[in-house]
């Protein structure tokens, strides 16, 4: 590999607007774009997969969480993993990882195959989207950093907005199998690049014991409660359900334990100590929770029984992309001039309104008249609230806690995300054992007699995330400036305020301030972005 001698993490020296600079941007933006593409373009594919390998919802929510089990469970370990291995050494395996399971996904010959590839494919997403903010940290001088980080967020913000209509494209013209087997020439693509034209970077101080039980224990945990939560929905409380209840739960107990006793935690229980930090999270899991399910039930609903193409299902709920790109800088601002209280207040108001009209949606619903108010008002609602959401959770920690408390914001949505599309349907009615193999004609019917009610649960979610945020102190949260004088004081180096802007990381979660737990980008002191709690 091109300058794969270890690079200390502090020394990045590329220059915006070089080659090398161009290189770098190249293979980061393509490797997140790839999964963020991903991750838009299998919701649409999804009720084509349902008719061709002959499966239920159940087999539906197995395909979307198979994917996020492994993607929320890892993402906190993959900064650590970066700083011991080498930042691109690891990116690079992310990648590989993905091709590998998006070529499994390809030819795979049964649902069970499929969900094997999902499951792999998160992966190799949890080590290449952190990954990419790494190696832009690592690389990139620390005057050039927040650009190069922002231009990475926009462009990977475009491969979420382009998703939809790539993927209704490809399965309208040929195949669901398509949308995973492009993932293979840009993976190559990315490994050439980064192979030849992105400099290695490590830390060689980067601690040997990291916390492997808290990851397995992590996957675990959520499978468990992942699979008793769709099994309920499709056979009802078997002793395979109760298994996984028990199982998932002791796992989860597990979890909170090794947290608590390993000196190296992936997750630092102390870092909820904040009061803020801790409501944030909790708005974060509700406002998340059920975006999740509409996300993957309004692209259903659209095909099944509303009888929308696949490219017009895939473009509906793309004005939430639209508006969350345009607006979301806007809305940090106006949270740093007033404060974040009101903003998280009225968000998920606006979000939970947006539910309520799409719960109206007839079999006959027309979009500009039926669905297009409600996505507006949804993509609003979180144009309004993700910004200061996540400001609020960099303001709450110490700034050398940053990285990993944006980390941690972000797992929690993912978290939130793979729980919602378990649970909704199955409160619902949607899913039960009718689903599973009955033909499409009674899968139509289950799923348009329960949208209506899975948008309303949805929209009560978004109120008592409403609630959560009135525990917020009022006034403006501490300004980045302010924080880095108390540091400076302190004998750090100030961060500069761009450096802590929350940047657009699709809307499948909230922005990654940096690569979790890792120390690229770090100040000269060691202490800063991404460096763990001691």
């Amino acid at each position: 590999m091109a300058g794969s001698a270890s690079v200390p993490a502090t020394s990045g020296a590329v220059a915006w607007g070089t080659p090398a600079a161009r290189w770098m941007l190249t293979a980061t933006v393509l490797g997140s774009g790839m999964a963020f593409l991903d991750s838009t373009v299998v919701t649409v594919a999804l009720p084509a997969v349902q008719e061709d390998l002959d499966t239920g919802l159940s087999g539906l929510q197995w395909i979307v969480n198979g994917y996020m089990v492994t993607l929320s469970a890892l993402i906190l370990l993959s900064g650590s993993l970066s700083d011991r291995f080498g930042r691109v050494r690891l990116f690079m395996a992310g990648v590989a990882v993905f091709a590998l399971a998006s070529a499994l996904c390809t030819f795979a010959p049964t649902l069970e195959w499929l969900i094997a590839g999902r499951v792999v494919q998160g992966v190799g997403g949890a080590l290449l989207t952190p990954g990419s903010l790494a190696i832009l940290q690592a690389g990139f001088r620390e005057q050039d950093r927040a650009r190069a980080i922002g231009a990475w967020s926009g462009l990977t913000g475009v491969a979420s907005a382009v998703g939809p209509f790539v993927g209704g494209w490809l399965v309208q013209i040929g195949d669901w199998r398509l949308i995973f087997l492009i993932n293979l020439p840009l993976a190559a693509a990315v490994l050439a690049i980064a192979w030849f034209k992105v400099p290695e970077s490590r830390d060689a101080r980067a601690s040997r014991k990291l916390d492997y039980p808290g990851a397995l224990l992590g996957v675990v945990a959520l499978g468990g409660i992942t699979y008793a939560l769709i099994q309920w929905g499709a056979v009802g409380g078997t002793p395979a359900v109760w298994t996984g209840v028990v199982v998932g739960v002791l796992s989860l107990g597990a979890f909170l334990a090794v947290e608590a006793r390993t000196a190296n935690p992936m997750l630092p229980l102390g870092i909820f100590s904040s009061t803020s930090f801790s409501v944030t999270n909790a708005a974060t899991v509700l406002i998340y929770g059920s975006l999740g399910p509409l996300l993957f039930l309004l692209v259903i609903h659209l095909q099944e029984v509303a009888g929308y193409s696949p490219v017009a299902a895939g473009a509906a709920s793309l004005p939430i992309t639209l508006l969350m790109l345009a607006l979301s800088a806007r809305s940090g601002k106006l949270a740093a001039r007033i404060g974040p209280r009101p903003q998280l207040v009225a968000g998920p108001l606006l979000l939970a309104a947006g539910f309520v009209l799409l719960s109206r949606l007839g079999p006959d619903a027309p979009y500009l008249t039926g669905v297009l108010p409600g996505v507006l008002l949804v993509a609003l609602g979180l144009s309004t609230t993700v910004a200061p959401l996540t400001a609020t959770v960099l303001a709450s920690v110490s700034e050398r806690h940053a990285g990993l408390a944006s980390g941690v914001n972000n797992t929690f949505a993912r978290a939130a995300q793979l729980i919602g599309v378990a649970a909704v349907p199955v409160l619902a009615g949607i899913g039960g054992s009718g689903s599973q193999g009955s033909g499409s004609g009674a899968a139509s019917a289950e799923i348009a007699q329960g949208f209506g009610p899975a948008m309303l649960i949805l929209a009560g979610l978004c109120v008592l995330a409403s609630l959560c945020a009135l525990a917020l102190p009022r006034g403006r949260m501490p300004e980045a400036a302010e924080r880095g004088a108390t540091a400076e004081g302190a004998g750090a180096a100030a961060p500069r305020a761009d450096d802590r802007t929350p940047r657009f990381c699709g809307v499948s979660g909230p922005p990654l301030r940096s690569c979790p737990g890792s120390t690229a980008g770090e100040v000269p002191d060691g202490r800063g972005p991404g460096t763990p709690p001691s």
